[in-house]
């Protein structure tokens, strides 16, 4: 019986799994991201031939998939999952215990079965994490066109700040190779300092390190400037066609544009503009036009939860009208103790001793990425003292009248297909510190919400505001060179 080759990634070993042929594989254009088991996984290629290339790390143990069973439709819209294929065979690596699982998940893309790696030495999940960035790129070498495309765009990060520094860390993760790095306010060490350590997001589990007036990690070296003019940076030189814009500063097209003068080719803004095009990953980026398109936002992290669950409501039941509120961590532009803030009074007042009710754009901003819902939601937030997560409260009437349980049915269906890793769905008791590092742009927690009647529900979803943001971003960069080429 012929086979195809399935390489597992880990420890420094390549793993074989002799799969049979016409085994359910799904063929991704983009890396896919789950959480299963409180492991992340992330999946960097997933070609059935030549071979598919997949990494672990994080979590409580290490769980690494040997392959994936596709979601098959079934009469009527129906989902399931095959279940008779006969398991492949594995090979472990040296001084590793394996056992096979063939427990399944509720996802379009569900791991199906999977090697437990167990070791007296380091976790393997730690040694492949450390390592992770190295291999995306091996991967991408080998394991076809896919994961060739996203390691050959040049990204570049203009300001080290919390988004700059994990979308650095979601670049590496994704296989796209950051070239340069501008932040005027911050050294080269001090940059290695900020990087390797987070004390929300964790340490670094990589090399980092300054050589050469470069900054590397793990074997990626990152030219360095410290100009306070986007036009100075030599963008070409360095070889960065796309610009991340994340000082919050340089939110307009005209001020975004300047990064083009230094040779740039695209720039996506890290916030909500109030002229360039607006894209939500999984709700508009089909919309992308690089003809006309030079500089793009990639939205707020909360119109990035709102707009994918706002996307799935209206299509499945119209939205009339509604109001959110983001309860949301508190940020960077906030004070530790109380201070001046002329613009904004309460805003002054100690992050870390308060409920700040506060304005947002974000509700609006749908109706950018979504025009049927234009004029049809406003909102507003709370800033609450804690330093990650935030969660969505959108309160809508519905012109379909439609029971909580159908809500959630719908949720679901869009969480495990079209929209798997961007809408998450969950009924477990959950709370904000469970979604810390979640890399999803919204999760719905259908224990959370409730329903007045059939036509006027409140809706409830979490989201990392950070590093679920910053992958959001990644993905756009993606999205964008996929267009282009």
């Amino acid at each position: 019986m012929r086979s195809i080759k399935t390489i597992l990634v880990l420890e420094g070993a390549r793993t074989g799994a002799q799969i049979p042929e016409g085994f359910p594989c799904p063929s991704l254009t983009s890396t896919q991201a789950f959480r299963w088991l409180q492991c992340k996984v992330t999946v960097t290629q997933a070609l059935c031939n030549p071979g598919v290339w997949l990494l672990c790390w994080g979590g409580r143990g290490c769980w690494a998939l040997a392959t994936f069973a596709h979601l098959h439709r079934g009469p009527q819209g129906s989902s399931s999952l095959p279940r008779q294929e006969p398991r492949p065979q594995l090979s472990a690596a040296k001084g590793l215990q394996e056992g096979v699982s063939d427990h399944l998940t509720p996802r379009s893309w569900a791991p199906r079965f999977c090697v437990q790696l167990k070791s007296s030495r380091e976790p393997a999940c730690l040694a492949a994490d450390r390592a992770a960035p190295r291999r995306l790129r091996q991967a991408g070498r080998q394991a076809g066109p896919g994961a060739a495309m996203a390691s050959s765009v040049s990204v570049k990060v203009f300001s080290f700040g919390r988004i700059g520094r994990l979308v650095l860390r979601a670049c590496l993760q994704k296989g796209l190779k950051v070239v340069a790095i501008n932040d005027p306010f911050i050294d080269l060490n001090y940059m290695v300092y900020m990087f390797k350590y987070d004390s929300t997001h964790g340490r670094y589990k990589g090399e980092v390190k300054a050589e050469d007036g470069k900054l590397v990690v793990d074997g990626n070296e990152i030219s360095v400037f410290q100009c306070m003019k986007p036009s100075e940076i030599p963008w070409g030189e360095a070889g960065a066609l796309y610009v991340v814009e994340s000082t919050g500063v340089f939110l307009s097209v005209d001020k975004a544009s300047t990064h083009l003068q230094g040779g740039a080719k695209r720039v996506v803004v890290s916030a909500p503009s109030p002229d360039a095009p607006m894209f939500v990953m999984g709700v508009n980026e089909d919309k992308y036009d690089p003809a006309h398109m030079t500089i793009v936002s990639n939205a707020s992290c909360t119109t990035n939860c709102l707009a994918p669950l706002a996307k799935v409501i209206h299509d499945n039941f119209g939205i009339v009208e509604g109001l959110m509120t983001t309860v949301h961590a508190y940020t960077a532009t906030q004070k530790t103790v109380d201070g001046p803030s002329a613009k904004a009074w309460r805003d002054g007042r100690g992050a870390h001793q308060n409920i700040i009710p506060a304005s947002t754009g974000a509700a609006k901003a749908v109706g950018k990425v979504i025009p049927q819902l234009n004029g049809k939601l406003t909102g507003m937030a709370f800033r609450v003292p804690v330093s990650d997560v935030s969660v969505v409260d959108l309160t809508c009437r519905l012109a379909k009248p439609a029971t909580y349980a159908e809500i959630k049915e719908a949720v679901k269906k869009a969480a495990d297909g079209p929209m798997a890793g961007i809408l998450g769905y969950t009924e477990d008791e959950v709370v904000s510190s469970d979604f810390i590092g979640d890399t999803r742009s919204s999760i719905f927690d259908a224990g959370a919400g409730i329903s007045l009647n059939d036509n006027f529900v409140k809706l409830i979803s979490w989201y990392d505001n950070e590093f679920g943001y910053s992958n959001r971003v990644a993905d756009l960069l993606s999205h964008m060179f996929s267009k282009e080429n």
